[in-house]
């Protein structure tokens, strides 16, 4: 029950996106069409949970028992960016299809504050290692659904009569403000 809490808390509740404002700039700017937005949201799912993995264990088996806990974001964010090189170059060599599929998203995700932000939040909320998966897979569903649920209203608004002034980054912006007004109904869920 306390995983299935976790993964309902983390797509809906407090979705990484919409409720805690990480991963801002990814999602406003890949949003524009939903075979983009499927597709980020697909690398950052497989990227969150695996960077989450390793920095949870980083935590755990070096950082916590050396008491080099000060260096916590500096050892996540060079992991981080060395987890995403390191899967590029593999998925180039065994799956070069899959490689041309994720094409540019793999490198954006290196710069996703979501992916750091998720590491730091699994320690700070004390969860054990399946928790913390659970916690990083959810949440990367969570910040794909929003993608995907907000690229498709940007497909629409490209149909809607827009008044001059609202056209562009106002409309982009105030959409997103209302998306997330939407998910914030979830917050009496859990």
């Amino acid at each position: 029950m306390e995983y299935l809490l976790i993964f309902i808390s983390a797509i809906f509740v407090n979705n990484i996106v919409l409720s805690q404002f990480l991963g801002i700039c990814p999602f406003l700017g890949v949003s524009k069409k939903i075979n983009t937005a499927a597709g980020m949201g697909a690398a950052v799912a497989f990227v969150l949970t695996l960077a989450t993995l390793v920095t949870y264990l980083l935590q755990t088996l070096v950082l916590t028992p050396l008491h080099l806990e000060y260096l916590q974001t500096l050892a996540f964010i060079l992991v981080i960016a060395s987890l995403v090189q390191m899967v590029e170059i593999i998925l180039k060599k065994v799956s070069p299809v899959l490689y041309a599929a994720l094409g540019i998203f793999l490198p954006l995700i290196t710069t996703n504050c979501a992916v750091l932000g998720v590491a730091i939040l699994v320690i700070q909320k004390e969860y054990n290692l399946i928790q913390s998966i659970v916690y990083a897979f959810s949440t990367a569903l969570g910040f794909a659904l929003a993608l995907i649920i907000f690229a498709g209203l940007r497909q629409q608004l490209e149909l809607a009569d827009i008044p001059k002034k609202m056209q562009g980054v106002a409309i982009v912006l105030v959409t997103a403000g209302l998306l997330s007004l939407a998910f914030m109904g979830f917050s009496g869920l859990i």
